[in-house]
């Protein structure tokens, strides 16, 4: 509900008005104390009215500077969302929770991912059809009702700490200055002194999480920042690179210990264990993942991002019945909380095709792909960042596009499946920051000779139309996007690309990936025209605006297949099964079927990977029967459409890109 907590003893607004008269005056003069001051050439930004506001707010509560903006830049990059909340029901600059009406609006909003398709997705063993749905939470923990805390601190109404960035600002400042209080620490000037606080804020409920939290905070402080928020107002962290927080603070929290035993985690993030259970149930039936031997019996090529459809304790509890499907790994939006399900050895039920469960760990970020304004939190992509980074380099994944996939690149394995395929984590997942935050930013790699684009438009000002998000077409609410539309020419006035594989017209909906190129992917250039590029796509040329000084994609180079000489097509398949003479007796043979698609001559497409021929055979509870079968037949994996696809090597040429 929308309440405000309000002074009795004051009018709305009354405070406000006396401190803008004096504590900003105040503020110019505490800066050098609280020793976070915009660095002399930061031109406008120590005028603008967000920056003053970190500055008022830190004079006001005795918080120096640097911790109220590393802590906010952590929270929210220092964007306010248009006063929207986060998945975790988090609003403003400081990212102050107030769940009990945000997440309700969520739940009623979302419209899902798209996805009605069998998460195991191998047609050996039936289909799976979960029935169960993501279960309310009864009570809200205390990190997800921050914000109607920090309104008792400072007497300003809740609606206007989440609508207004001062206000909001103000807010953390007070939550922050109030567990330095509890934890018997002063309010000092050196931000080294805050450690405990920090950690506290973060609003986890172990040591563990609340120190990775901490931690991350300092890095920023350490190293500085600055950036145009989506306002448009320049905000200045200066770097502090000697400071050295006091981490012995974080024994006074009280917090809990959780072990991470068990799990596979880098050091740099917290990580729980809770395990998604193999275990048989009803009529010879098992749930919710195989027991494996990777990468041993076979390779991990794979790491796909989803989005939970649901917020983190009700998710955790699917992932926990064995009568549901599984994941590797799920990620908290509030403080970036991994917990992990399957052991990466094992293969979990996430993708919906077969081969690429075979071949991959699934993560999910707790979010919703149809609330562009449920934003995820800074902690969270970095948490993200840094388990992928440490997950490619144990089993040598490459951090590209071809290998880091969202659910919504995972082909159909067959045509059947192809419009039950998922969605997620959709236009509104920030690819160019994430590869930003895995040491692998996109760019330029050639020039326009290069015969190949890298997609990378300006998340913040490429807005594209969506419908659906909440009303079957009503437009979304506009937001940044990775996503670039194709059209069938060189117009906006020409028609969207179809996806024959879906057999319907193409649409701006915010699920139909029919006509979408997302950052990061690569493709053939097969023409251009003044303004406009065109691909090789789907069969197709598709034409997307990639106009100078206004640029969504960039010049690459690389290796194309396109069809072998006398071929006029080959057939492109959703997974790389190997040939029927590799299965040995007791294991039935998988069909190579291939997909409506073709490659067709004179086409181009950017190869992934060249993969073998390769079927997990798993479809009982007993293990003795397992088997990985693999052929001789060469499969290359491509970026056909929006998703990836495979083709069969014997049926391609692979050439450089250059033209």
């Amino acid at each position: 509900m929308r309440g405000s907590a309000t002074d009795p003893t004051r009018t709305p607004g009354h405070r406000r008005a006396r401190r803008t008269a004096g504590a900003l005056a105040s503020a110019a003069l505490l800066l050098p104390l609280l020793g976070a001051a915009p660095a002399a050439g930061a031109d406008a930004a120590a005028g603008g009215s967000l920056q003053r506001a970190f500055a008022s707010a830190a004079a006001e509560y005795h918080v120096p500077q640097s911790v109220l903006l590393g802590v906010s830049y952590l929270q929210s990059r220092w964007d306010t969302h248009a006063g929207a909340p986060s998945v975790s029901g988090g609003y403003g600059p400081m990212h102050l929770t107030d769940a009990s009406t945000a997440l309700a609006r969520a739940a009623s909003d979302e419209a899902g991912d798209g996805g009605a398709g069998d998460a195991r997705g191998d047609s050996a063993r039936a289909a799976l059809a979960p029935t169960a749905a993501v279960p309310q939470d009864s009570a809200l923990p205390d990190r997800l009702k921050t914000l109607p805390r920090a309104a008792e601190l400072t007497g300003l109404p809740a609606a206007e700490l989440r609508e207004d960035a001062a206000a909001n600002v103000e807010g953390g400042a007070a939550l922050l200055a109030a567990a330095q209080r509890r934890l018997g620490e002063p309010l000092s000037a050196d931000p080294a002194a805050w450690y405990g606080a920090i950690a506290e804020f973060s609003g986890a409920d172990d040591s563990a999480t609340a120190a990775a939290y901490a931690d991350d905070v300092y890095d920023v402080i350490r190293g500085g920042e600055e950036r145009t928020t989506d306002t448009g107002q320049q905000v200045v962290l200066a770097a502090q690179p000697d400071l050295a927080p006091r981490t012995g603070q974080l024994a006074a929290t009280g917090l809990r210990t959780v072990s991470d035993d068990g799990t596979e985690c880098p050091k740099s993030v917290s990580c729980e264990w809770i395990p998604a259970p193999y275990q048989e149930f009803g009529d010879n039936d098992y749930g919710n993942h195989d027991l494996g031997d990777r990468p041993a019996s076979q390779s991990i090529k794979y790491i796909v991002i989803h989005d939970t459809e649901g917020t983190w304790d009700g998710v955790l509890n699917l992932v926990q019945d064995p009568t549901y499907v599984s994941w590797n790994y799920t990620i908290r939006s509030t403080d970036g909380l991994i917990a992990q399900h399957v052991k990466a050895k094992d293969v979990a039920w996430h993708a919906g095709n077969w081969y690429v469960n075979a071949k991959s760990i699934g993560i999910e970020h707790e979010g919703f792909l149809t609330s562009p304004d449920a934003w995820y939190t800074e902690e969270m992509y970095r948490s993200s960042a840094r388990l992928v980074r440490y997950l490619s380099a144990k089993y040598h994944i490459p951090l590209d596009r071809q290998h880091i996939l969202g659910h919504d690149n995972v082909p159909g394995p067959t045509t059947s499946t192809i419009k039950g395929m998922h969605t997620d984590p959709g236009p509104y997942w920030d690819w160019a920051h994430y590869f930003e935050l895995l040491g692998r930013p996109f760019h330029a790699t050639a020039g326009k000779h290069g015969g190949l684009v890298t997609i990378l438009p300006d998340y913040a000002s490429n807005q594209p139309e969506y419908t659906g998000c909440v009303t079957a077409g009503v437009a979304c609410a506009a937001h940044g996007s990775s996503e670039v539309r194709l059209y069938s020419g060189p117009g906006e006035s020409y028609p969207l690309i179809q996806d024959i594989g879906l057999g319907t017209t193409a649409t701006t909906g915010v699920n139909d990936l029919s006509s979408r190129v997302s950052t990061g992917q690569q493709y053939a250039v097969a023409d251009r025209q003044g303004d406009w590029t065109a691909i090789w796509y789907l069969g197709q040329e598709a034409w997307f605006k990639n106009p100078k000084g206004e640029r969504t994609a960039v010049n690459a180079a690389g290796f194309v297949v396109t069809p072998k000489d006398g071929l006029d097509s080959v057939p492109v398949y959703g997974r790389a099964y190997p040939e029927a003479s590799a299965y040995p007796s007791g294991v039935p043979v998988q069909a190579v079927s291939p997909l409506p698609y073709k490659l067709l001559k004179g086409q181009k497409y950017v190869i992934g990977d060249r993969v073998p021929g390769e079927y997990y055979y798993a479809v009982t509870f007993t293990t003795d029967s397992h088997a990985v079968v693999r052929g001789t037949d060469l499969y290359y994996e491509i970026q056909y459409g929006h998703r990836v696809e495979y083709v069969r090597a014997a049926d391609v040429q692979v050439e450089p890109s250059l033209s």
